[in-house]
């Protein structure tokens, strides 16, 4: 089956899962409701699924209906940024654009970036999601992810630009130093003080990272005084005095050039993951996720 076939009937099964009946799509599409049931039809067959589930009351989509669903909504919504780019000289940024972006590297780094790129593109409608997890960029049909980590090799329908890699540092608020004391060194770090450590959501802690000069970087297991899910929080339990964290500089930033935080041991100081930005290879012409791809690498940064 060429791949014209294989668009057959997708505006018509669109427009009943909005309208909620096949008489109510027919009125949308300027067709009879004969038309539309067999349109249907023949999608189901081809499929070889059922898509609604029909009552006399009422017409649903399926599980396999809603998930079919949202894939000819990105089918039908790239096809329409197609057009746009043949039919504009200009090719001005326009659309739904779907980006993913890490929950707190999100909100303290991107955000505000991805502001000021919508002011600039006022025919762009974002969609931002946080999350820490990797989403499949391709299958979940987003335009532009940012990524902190990731593998170090990266699947051929997608393309990735490195923006660089974070930088970890030891540090703690001046009012637990001043009750605690200032490790002189590693031993005394891992000895002697209270380490508060990022959480998975299994409940496992992070391991600190520990590295001096140039020699390997080894995984150290600590024993955890806090164990927090989220870098904001985890950041403000340092802040409030409860005890040493590594954190990337892009976090504790702030807090450090404010005072509320002191570097300890800098010779521990050492790269952490690195940043990219990825996007979908057959989404690269697009105006809007080239714009803002170009957008991303001029301003994004991990400091």
């Amino acid at each position: 089956m060429n791949s014209s076939e294989r668009l057959k009937g997708i505006d018509v099964f669109v427009a009943v899962a909005a309208a909620g009946s096949f008489a109510a799509a027919a009125d949308r599409l300027n067709l009879t409701g004969s038309a539309v049931g067999k349109s249907i039809a023949r999608l189901e067959a081809r499929l070889s699924t059922r898509l609604f589930e029909r009552t006399t009351r009422k017409l649903q989509l399926t599980d396999a209906g809603t998930a079919f669903h949202r894939v000819c909504l990105r089918v039908l919504e790239d096809i329409e940024s197609a057009e746009r780019v043949l039919a504009s000289d200009t090719a001005e940024p326009s659309g739904r654009l779907r980006v993913d972006v890490p929950a707190t590297f999100g909100r303290r780094q991107v955000m505000a970036w991805l502001m000021a790129f919508a002011a600039d593109h006022p025919a762009v409608q974002l969609h931002v999601s946080f999350t820490d997890r990797f989403v499949d960029v391709v299958d979940d049909g987003i335009d532009v992810a940012v990524r902190i980590g990731g593998a170090d090799t990266w699947p051929a329908n997608l393309g990735h630009r490195f923006l660089g890699k974070e930088r970890l540092i030891f540090c703690a608020s001046p009012a637990y130093l001043q009750r605690k004391g200032v490790p002189a060194t590693l031993e005394d770090l891992l000895s002697s003080h209270d380490a508060i450590t990022y959480g998975r959501a299994d409940g496992a802690a992070s391991p600190w990272l520990i590295s001096q000069g140039a020699g390997p970087t080894e995984r150290r297991a600590v024993d955890s005084r806090i164990v927090v899910g989220d870098g904001e929080a985890q950041l403000n339990a340092v802040v409030a005095g409860l005890g040493v964290a590594q954190l990337a500089t892009w976090l504790a930033g702030d807090a450090l050039r404010a005072g509320q935080l002191v570097p300890i041991l800098p010779d521990y100081d050492l790269e952490g993951l690195p940043l990219h930005i990825v996007w979908p290879r057959s989404k690269r012409l697009l105006p809007k996720v080239d714009s803002l791809l170009g957008h991303l690498a001029e301003h994004l940064r991990v400091r």
